[in-house]
């Protein structure tokens, strides 16, 4: 299942799953990395990790066409806002998944898979409106909401766009497109800092290790991305929603027996 054919099939087929609605695919692949690829739960966080890093850095150049840098730009107050505690949420959070056993790490991981689930279901359609909070408040939640996302994506090795999009539109009041881009320049830093905490750790050799093996997937995960964005809008959300929910749900209930 490691060699390149299925790598790269896995890949695009997350890939097409997360271009559908509008993401990056990784909650998906990271229990197919723990399943049918057979890498522990470190291990499959750290690959999942490295590869959420090509394919986010690939993403920006493609949605400047639709949304150019100077517009994601000129929402610096935003994005500075939410790293101020995704920055430490990332290296935190690596650092707490190193130091947490196996079967520990399972678990934690089937249950942030069903956080993702809901958050899919019930915040991923939100639409642009008013910003919930303003001032001072506002600032102080944009920071406590960056922490929680960034623990969440370097436990699970994601960029977290399914919780900095509803975020971005409910906290914030950005328009829903407009948020994608945003979240694309939060998360990409916020995965560098992680990804340089799990470099201090023993289990980082496996990216030297199954180094093709991430190579492919992810250009088989940018590829599967290209073709679900293509597709965009020829499936009702309100049926692929709650298909691709029930999917992060049974996957929740396989890696918890696996841990």
């Amino acid at each position: 299942m490691r060699s390149a054919a299925p790598a790269f099939a896995g890949g695009a087929l997350i890939g097409s799953l997360g271009g559908l609605i509008g993401l990056g695919g990784a909650e998906f692949r990271l229990p197919l990395l723990i399943g049918p690829y057979r890498f522990r739960a470190l291990e499959a966080v750290i690959l999942n990790k490295a590869m959420s890093l090509i394919v986010v850095a690939s993403a920006l150049p493609f949605r400047a066409v639709a949304v150019p840098f100077a517009t994601v730009a000129d929402h610096w107050p935003v994005i500075v806002n939410l790293l101020a505690g995704s920055l430490a949420g990332a290296w935190l959070g690596a650092g707490w998944a190193t130091k947490l056993g196996s079967k520990a790490l399972y678990r934690i991981i089937a249950v942030l898979l069903v956080l993702i689930a809901g958050a899919l279901l019930f915040g991923h359609e939100t639409g642009g409106a008013h910003a919930a909070l303003t001032g001072s408040w506002q600032m102080i939640a944009g920071v406590l909401a960056g922490f929680g996302i960034g623990v969440v994506a370097a436990l699970m090795g994601v960029a977290g766009g399914e919780l900095l999009i509803p975020t971005l539109v409910l906290l914030f009041g950005v328009d829903i497109k407009l948020a994608g881009s945003l979240s694309l320049a939060v998360s990409l830093p916020t995965m560098v800092v992680g990804f340089a905490r799990y470099s201090r750790d023993s289990a980082f050799a496996t990216l030297a290790r199954n180094k093709r093996f991430v190579i492919v997937m992810a250009i088989g995960s940018i590829v599967g991305s290209f073709i679900g964005g293509r597709l965009l809008g020829l499936v009702s959300s309100s049926v692929l929603l709650p298909v691709l929910a029930l999917i992060l749900v049974l996957s929740s209930v396989k890696v918890w027996r696996h841990g």
